[in-house]
């Protein structure tokens, strides 16, 4: 017997940690204001500026990498050749930023999170290419990194 799960089952729960992860409170997982885009609001580009450690990424960079990841998985889902990626090179892009450019690397950051929720609305069936595993890449990694800026906070504040 095979065990199966509706594809509108697995995407309305997709959705709903994906929402929780990024800006909506659901009560899945998370506290309420403690999303990724309320807690990066709460963050100002001075903390943001603040190596983590002394061999630790700022906040700001944290951003950065959750970006180049999102946009990496973004082109997969859509089927193009991402070809090799420098993981660790966007590490050390991003060091101390400005009140500008923090704001630049959050809206960037809603801008690619847009685009995805989207595209991965817009699948009709789950099981082309490698759609399933990238979409819970993307709420699993930016949790993960959500995680990790909530405990700098702790750290830079």
């Amino acid at each position: 017997m095979t065990k199966t799960i509706p594809q509108e089952s697995f995407s309305t729960e997709l959705f709903a940690i994906l929402e929780e992860t990024f800006e909506i409170h659901h009560g899945i997982y998370l506290d309420k204001g403690t999303s990724l885009f309320a807690t990066l609001s709460q963050i100002s580009a001075d903390e943001a500026s603040i190596p983590v450690g002394n061999r630790c990424a700022t906040i700001a960079a944290q951003v950065e990498h959750v970006i180049f990841y999102l946009e990496v998985l973004e082109r997969c889902i859509a089927g193009q050749d991402v070809g090799k990626q420098d993981w660790g090179e966007i590490w050390s892009r991003v060091s101390g930023v400005t009140a500008g450019e923090w704001n630049e690397i959050r809206a960037r950051l809603k801008a690619t999170y847009d685009r995805i929720s989207k595209l991965l609305r817009g699948i009709e069936n789950w099981e082309h290419n490698d759609v399933l595993g990238d979409s819970l890449a993307i709420v699993v990694h930016t949790a993960y990194h959500l995680g990790e800026i909530r405990q700098a906070l702790c750290t830079v504040r």
